[in-house]
């Protein structure tokens, strides 16, 4: 079937990686919020254009909307911790990250008080000795994968922070199940692509971190958080 889909703006269609040449097809939908089932958005943006072997790549941040794990930042009640922490996270041009109390309340939350602490510890061990990333390495996946609003985010979650999404690799074979092709759970910027949650054990993930290591969903107004990844022949 020809498809309807065009790359985003200053994105490739196509990609070379390790395991041959893929296309990345960006699938527009509406704007997703908590009231939806991330199954029926399959069912009625993609289902109709997939063909055998293709993989569905799915942007984490509607997993985790989906799940209402989405939060309008006037919402969050702060903690001094987490306000005195957000002060010495690194501030990036790729994301709020931790980097303001919002976040790092929704971090302390969701990984616990006590691993906060000794990740923070550790952390400002790591500095003296030149060594970045040591309060993600031990906090993990849901501690990085947390985000908070940005100007160039879709509104209403412009003023959003969210956490990362709940048992992904549920999810992933959860949606598998129900579309029958492949589903992958990635957090994508324009730094890495990070796989989240895969439909099964053996899945190889560095396949779709590479497929994504440009990142052609983007994140900002394009309102493309699923792509239909095919191989090119």
């Amino acid at each position: 079937m020809e498809m309807p889909f065009q790359p985003n703006e200053g994105k490739n269609l196509e990609i070379d990686t390790d395991f041959g040449r893929f296309a990345r097809y960006p699938v527009k939908t509406h704007v997703i919020t908590k009231d939806d089932v991330i199954s029926d958005v399959l069912d009625k943006y993609v289902k109709e254009y997939l063909e055998d072997g293709d993989t569905i790549i799915i942007s984490e941040k509607i997993i985790a909307i989906s799940q209402g794990r989405a939060f309008p930042i006037d919402e969050i009640k702060v903690s001094r911790l987490a306000k005195f922490l957000s002060r010495f996270v690194v501030k990036t041009n790729y994301g709020i990250g931790l980097g303001m109390p919002e976040t790092m309340e929704l971090c302390i939350r969701e990984v616990g008080r006590p691993k906060v602490l000794f990740a923070a510890a550790c952390a400002a061990v790591g500095k003296l000795f030149g060594k970045r990333g040591v309060f993600y390495n031990i906090c993990g996946m849901k501690a990085r994968a947390i985000d908070g609003p940005c100007d160039y985010t879709l509104p209403p979650y412009n003023r959003y922070a969210k956490m990362a999404p709940d048992r992904p690799d549920e999810v992933a074979a959860e949606l598998t199940k129900h579309i029958g092709h492949d589903v992958v759970i990635i957090d994508a910027n324009d730094i890495a692509a990070t796989v989240l949650g895969v439909c099964r054990k053996d899945y190889p993930a560095e396949f779709a971190s590479q497929v994504f290591s440009d990142n052609p969903l983007d994140q900002c107004s394009q309102q493309t958080p699923i792509a239909i990844v095919r191989k090119v022949s």
